[in-house]
């Protein structure tokens, strides 16, 4: 028996896994992964204290009892551990990716594939290559079917999610100006998510594919697929759709078969129509009935800080501040100048992870954000702040100081997009709207 079929022994018994001291959970298996500031093979011992069955480490040091199991590379090892668990699960996974949309995509494909199967997503954002392990370790036998988000911000990083998660179906939800920096510009972007659509290649895979995006159809030729079921707007999609209504809600109609369905989603904004296409593609694909499907859709209510319509006692804020990036902003934008409302506010924040790109890409966002019909125009962040000699609002290096205007100058009875890169923190503004 191989360390890892050994390791598996114990995880049968001991199926739930701890990363954090903090959430140790009765009988759990704690494993000891370094951080940039810290090393958890100093905290084992409080683990078990705490109620660990085990605790996986990498310094012999820290080896006090045969509760402590020694490997050579505390995170290899858990991503080990997930891909021989995975090995053994005979369920269709579905692998996501994308630059934007993947987690509210996620979640309605969830939410649709809930109405007929135990269907498993990916919790909050745990998409990367610690996220990805602790998402297939938490696969039981109950699970008939899995969603595994996984995120990127540099080339060669999907192949290797895929090789953890194992992908028999597959999405990219588009592809965008997001982690620049790390991809090495758009064509790097472009590269690192066809990774997902070259697995499912090499492993016989089924691609969802929206026929509306040029980069895709580009991506997926190249890949050379062969198992693809297309979605989109027009008829000859296996499942197509039209937008009716984004103000503020969103209602669709689709068609599948010849046979034509509506439904409203508790989402704003025109650019989710591909991603609930998207579900409703997967879901009809796996037999759940358009009336299940519906119900799901309609069913599904957002509280994840992404395209999400909160009413506080003074205005509607469009809550779109867990991340952002050129394409993200674009959108949002747009879609506020969609939106009917006698009085708009736009705040937005800095966007990260654009390397070079930085200063053109926030110049261009408050090219557009400037067009605006809007009572008040709020910017955040440096790379903002650094434009405000050249283009109209309000702008402040960072959200404490937006914080005391908005104090001084409150806004009432508005719409409000509230936008920034995660690192903006934009969420401690709510509470003043």
């Amino acid at each position: 028996m191989t360390a890892i079929e050994s390791l598996y022994q114990h995880y049968l018994k001991h199926p739930v896994i701890c990363t954090d001291t903090r959430n140790i959970t009765p009988d759990c298996l704690f494993f000891a992964l370094k951080g940039d500031n810290f090393d958890a093979n100093t905290f084992a011992e409080k683990a078990l204290t705490n109620g660990a069955a085990y605790a996986i480490i990498d310094n012999l040091s820290y080896k006090t009892s045969k509760q402590c199991i020694l490997v050579p590379d505390v995170l290899t090892t858990l991503q080990d551990l997930a891909k021989h668990h995975r090995s053994q699960l005979n369920i269709p996974v579905i692998g996501l990716t994308g630059s934007n949309g993947k987690t509210t995509t996620k979640e309605l494909i969830k939410a649709v594939l809930s109405e007929k199967y135990n269907a498993f997503a990916t919790k909050g954002n745990l998409n990367n290559h610690i996220g990805v392990p602790l998402s297939i370790l938490s696969l039981t036998t109950d699970t008939e079917i899995a969603v595994i988000e996984m995120g990127a911000n540099h080339q060669k990083e999907i192949e290797f999610l895929c090789t953890i998660a194992q992908p028999t179906h597959g999405l990219i939800t588009n592809v965008g100006m997001a982690h620049l920096d790390g991809f090495g510009g758009f064509e790097g972007v472009k590269k690192g998510k066809a990774e997902l659509y070259a697995y499912l290649k090499n492993n016989h895979g089924f691609a969802f594919i929206n026929r509306n995006n040029h980069y895709l159809l580009e991506m997926s030729t190249t890949a050379d697929l062969d198992k693809v079921i297309y979605y989109g707007t027009e008829s000859t999609d296996t499942i197509s759709g039209k937008l009716i209504k984004t103000d503020p809600l969103i209602e669709i109609s689709w068609s599948d078969k010849g046979a034509s369905y509506q439904t409203s989603v508790n989402l704003t904004g025109s650019y989710n129509f591909e991603n609930i296409l998207a579900a409703i593609c997967i879901g009809a694909f796996f037999d759940v009935t358009p009336s299940a499907i519906n119900k799901g859709l309609s069913g599904y209510y957002p509280n994840n800080n992404r395209s999400q319509i909160t009413k506080t006692e003074n205005n509607t804020v469009i809550c779109d501040f867990y991340n952002a990036n050129p394409s993200s902003m674009t959108a949002a934008l747009n879609n506020v100048s969609l939106l009917t409302a006698d009085k708009k506010t736009v705040i937005i924040g800095d966007m990260f992870e654009l390397g070079n790109e930085s200063a053109e890409q926030h110049e261009l966002i408050a090219k557009q954000a400037e067009q605006l019909n809007v009572q008040t125009l709020i910017f955040i962040g440096k790379y903002f702040y650094a434009l405000k000699d050249k283009y109209k609002g309000v702008f402040f290096t960072a959200p404490s100081e937006a914080q005391e205007f908005l104090k001084t100058h409150p806004i009432k009875d508005n719409m409000i997009l509230l936008k920034g890169s995660r690192g903006m923190a934009l969420e401690q503004l709510l509470p003043i709207l």
